[in-house]
């Protein structure tokens, strides 16, 4: 019994050394190249695994950065690895900190009960510390009785209308783990939940995020750039790890070509040009983001002022200006109800630009419109749920973002110090429809994922409500001002001469 209890000891001394040493803790706990854990990318941790568990080690062993948030992102093909990854990472931290707490979610439920946890489970069992933890269907707990309800792993599923499970992520002066698998797909506004909630100081807090790029948008594809400077990534090829079927990685290949979106994601470790419902594509878009135009480019065109009000106290009151292929947004403000300022502030660039129409959507746009016919502007009303001029799209909102896109293609250029913009344009996403006419999503359906109203987006787009006439030029190539030129609306393409 001494003995027994002298080994347990000596045990527990040796594991809590590895409090700041991750990888160590690996090569320890677990009996490499027996049982289970023989064979190719099985006898050992595979190499990238090592890394990332080095670079936990390295932020927890230096003062400097032990306190500060870990946040790590891994993008991946499939067979990596990421499930034992996940497994190790959750197993280190449960037995070398007292009261640990570990949340595990997934993309969805059925990835979290199926796949993710069991794999949590198995490898608790295979470690030497598998006595120290009561594993059961939905959480892992110490199994001494005066810190069961503390030191705890939990598998909980996510929904963006009930988020409390991951607002709640505190444990001060000790370590939280969240773990995110098949993170592409997690919802932006849990994302956002868990970040607000990892404030607790002197705490080791660490934060992995893994997935397929199976989306070329969201919180996940952020991470790798637009917020790649707050996350430590790794984006790993399935051909360049231990242990995964090359002969089945060569078949896709062959049959898809290296570059297409199916090999980019199921073994290449990166976002698709387009996902499945995306409806503009992330190269469209990048090609325009901050593209220069020279001014004989657009400056024939006529200057399309557009207004869209918000719809809820969340949303962005937005004033773009869009001429030819140049598009600027002039205005972006919180939700107002004051009909005469807005009017006025419209009124006001109208005059300043010299602009040929001026496009204000109907939905909470009429009492704007109205104060500026009384001034004697010649607004137009957008019913975003009209009738469609293009018989291939839904509804007159479908038909705008559709000339978007083809403006896009044809050279738009949006400006490039515009993120929020940027991304409306590759988050919004198609509705499939029986007929196969153009049907987009809604703004209300793009928050009930997470996203943010898609405002600068429409404002953009409400320049293509109506065919507009093109100014009158001098000889000398000077635009006359508009009330000699006129505002009627023709039936001009708003494609015609974009290209010079």
């Amino acid at each position: 019994m001494n003995a027994q209890l002298k080994e347990t000891e000596l045990l527990a001394a040796d594991i809590g050394s590895f409090a700041f040493d991750p990888l160590g803790h690996v090569l320890y706990a677990y009996e490499w190249g027996t049982g289970e854990l023989v064979g190719e990318g099985r006898d050992a941790p595979r190499k990238w695994q090592k890394e990332v568990f080095n670079y936990i080690g390295e932020c927890l062993q230096s003062p400097e950065t032990r306190y500060k948030p870990i946040k790590i992102a891994v993008c991946s093909g499939h067979g990596i690895g990421k499930s034992a990854f996940i497994s190790m990472l959750t197993k280190w931290a449960m037995d070398t900190c007292v009261d640990a707490k570990v949340v595990v979610t997934a993309n969805t439920g059925a990835q979290l009960s199926t796949k993710t946890w069991p794999e949590i489970a198995k490898w608790f069992k295979l470690a030497l510390t598998r006595d120290w933890f009561e594993v059961k269907s939905e959480s892992i707990r110490s199994s001494d009785p005066d810190h069961s309800k503390n030191w705890v792993a939990d598998a909980v599923t996510w929904s963006e209308h009930n988020t409390e499970a991951f607002a709640g992520l505190h444990n001060v002066g000790k370590i939280i783990v969240l773990v995110m698998d098949e993170a592409s797909a997690i919802a932006d506004k849990v994302w956002e939940v868990a970040e607000g909630a990892m404030t607790d100081q002197d705490t080791v807090i660490i934060w992995v995020a893994f997935g397929n790029g199976t989306r070329a948008t969201g919180r996940f594809r952020d991470c790798f750039d637009r917020l790649k400077h707050r996350w430590k990534t790794w984006q790993i090829d399935s051909r360049d790890v231990e242990g995964t079927n090359k002969q089945e990685i060569a078949e896709l290949i062959e049959d898809n070509g290296v570059d297409s979106d199916v090999v980019k994601v199921r073994v290449r470790g990166m976002f698709p040009s387009q996902s499945y419902k995306q409806f503009i594509s992330t190269e469209l878009v990048d090609a325009a983001f901050g593209k220069h135009l020279r001014k004989e480019q657009y400056s024939f065109a006529p200057k399309i002022l557009t207004c869209d009000p918000a719809w809820e106290g969340d949303d962005e009151l937005v004033i773009g200006l869009r001429q030819g292929l140049s598009f600027q947004i002039l205005k972006v403000m919180p939700k107002n109800d004051n009909d005469i300022f807005v009017a006025n502030l419209l009124a006001r660039y109208e005059d300043e630009l010299g602009c040929d129409a001026v496009f204000v959507d109907a939905g909470y746009g009429t009492g704007i419109v109205s104060a500026g016919r009384t001034m004697g502007r010649e607004w137009q009303l957008v019913w975003f749920g009209g009738a469609s001029n293009d018989p291939g799209c839904h509804l007159k909102r479908d038909e705008m973002i559709n000339n978007v896109k083809r403006w896009l293609a044809e050279g738009g250029s949006i400006p490039g110090d515009d993120k929020v913009l940027y991304s409306q344009l590759v988050s919004i996403e198609a509705v499939p429809m029986l007929d196969g006419k153009v049907k987009i999503e809604s703004g209300k359906d793009m928050k009930k994922r997470g996203m943010a109203s898609p405002d600068r987006l429409m404002s953009l787009a409400l320049s293509f409500a109506f065919p507009v006439d093109m100014p009158t030029m001098t000889l000398g190539g000077e635009r006359l001002p508009p009330n000699q030129s006129g505002k009627v609306l023709t039936n001009y393409s708003p494609f015609e001469r974009a290209g010079l």
